[in-house]
């Protein structure tokens, strides 16, 4: 790849994660401090860049707790900040769910709860209903992140058989709650930003087994028991909610169309693609890859050169054992294996929170050459996707992309560089 294509596709990838800075999302969005206690809650792998932000704009009194992903701290004068496991949960996020009920338990409604709630909040706030225990609910993430479902559908599963979340930990105290959402999700349901917990939402426990049925998912059978006695979940038209406001402050819409400016100032023309694109991470690479041969070869839906960029959430099902890589690089795998030999395309798929899975990388760059490089590196990039190993073969091309947390997460960005110039196919 071009030394100028991958400094391009890193500015636009900065831009996106500008675009969504905990600091500009809030100012100008903060409420006027309460007569009585301030208590700020917060979790998410963005949420302490986000309470970093808080504190340097609120002009009052305030105390609380932040649960992040270990590795994603941010120095805070007045708010506790505890790590916790992602994507898996550990005993540091079921104590620090307990926690951020505590902080809230004894309010009152002269008192006000603020809420910092980023993507990751699901893994990072284990609270198993009675009758599960942290083990099961580490079993259910294992089977959910395996299964290929959407995070809708995984989302509204994890809420039937939690105690925090689907609007649970808002439920819990009498103080009025204002939350402010950094979305990582499609279509930027508030409800579904690490699965609400100070959010409810309508789907019930008939729907989540729907959706366990439909999608194939093999849930351990404690937690399949649970899901058929479980309770609904708060119903967003229960008066306790009235009291609330939920704001999303940043998501990737506005960090795609920063993306779009930059290369637009660079003379190219810019599309967005979508900023909500599920499914199959290498079925979306498949897809992504005949659009950009397309527009190279043929001139159509769009004019070479310019910049195809997209965001959302794919899946991964896991389907091999050991390997290692997330859905940006798996995007990125099978849209190189589709490119192999097309010359005049790259691209850059990267997660804006900084890591892509439970690697160090954010993803990886890719173009028509990325298949050679990889084989030169003693790792076929067939074989590789075949068993989830993405980071192995862009580990061995020398393509990964490592900028380290943002402090944000504002879910997939994917950007398509066509100069133009490759043979149609």
């Amino acid at each position: 790849m071009h030394d100028q294509d991958r400094a391009l596709l890193t500015r636009l990838f900065d831009a996106a994660v500008a675009a969504a800075d905990p600091r500009e999302a809030l100012k100008g969005r903060l409420p006027d401090p309460p007569r009585g206690r301030t208590v700020v809650i917060g979790a998410g792998k963005g949420a302490a860049h986000l309470a970093q932000a808080f504190e340097e704009l609120w002009d009052a009194p305030c105390e609380g707790v932040i649960v992040t992903r270990y590795g994603y701290a941010a120095p805070c004068r007045r708010l506790r900040v505890i790590e916790a496991a992602h994507p898996v949960p550990d005993a540091a996020g079921l104590a620090a769910a307990q926690e951020l009920f505590a902080a809230i338990a004894d309010l009152g409604p002269d008192d006000l709860v603020i809420a910092l709630v980023t993507g990751g909040g699901s893994a990072l706030l284990p609270a198993p209903v009675e009758g599960l225990t942290l083990e099961d609910e580490i079993a259910l993430n294992r089977a959910l992140l395996a299964s290929g479902a959407p995070i809708s559908a995984m989302n509204a599963i994890r809420k039937q058989v939690s105690r925090i979340k689907g609007g649970r930990l808002a439920a819990a105290t009498a103080a009025p709650v204002v939350s402010f959402v950094v979305s990582d999700v499609p279509g930027d349901d508030p409800a579904q930003v690490a699965s609400g917990p100070t959010v409810p939402d309508p789907v019930g426990p008939a729907e989540a087994r729907a959706l366990v049925r439909a999608h194939g998912i093999a849930l351990p059978p404690s937690v399949a028991r649970a899901l058929e006695r479980a309770a609904p979940a708060p119903d967003p038209a229960d008066p306790v909610f009235a009291r609330d406001r939920v704001e999303v402050i940043a998501s990737a819409r506005l960090s795609l169309e920063a993306a779009a400016r930059v290369a637009e100032a660079e003379g190219l023309a810019a599309h967005i693609l979508s900023d909500a694109i599920e499914g199959e991470a290498r079925d979306v690479g498949q897809v992504h890859a005949a659009i950009a041969r397309e527009v190279a070869g043929r001139g159509r839906p769009f004019a070479a050169p310019c910049v195809l960029l997209s965001g959302g959430e794919t899946t991964v099902t896991l389907r091999g054992e050991g390997g290692r890589g997330g859905r940006n690089t798996e995007f990125l795998l099978s849209f190189a294996l589709a490119l192999q030999g097309t010359a005049g395309i790259a691209a850059l798929a990267a997660d804006t929170d900084g890591i892509d899975g439970s690697e160090d990388n954010a993803g990886a760059f890719a173009d028509g050459d990325s298949p050679v490089r990889m084989r030169a590196g003693g790792v076929d990039p067939a074989e590789a996707l075949a068993r989830n190993d993405a980071w192995g073969a862009f580990a061995a091309a020398g393509d990964l992309f490592v900028p380290g947390p943002t402090g944000t997460n504002v879910n997939d960005f994917r950007a398509v560089l066509v100069r133009g110039g490759a043979a149609g196919r």
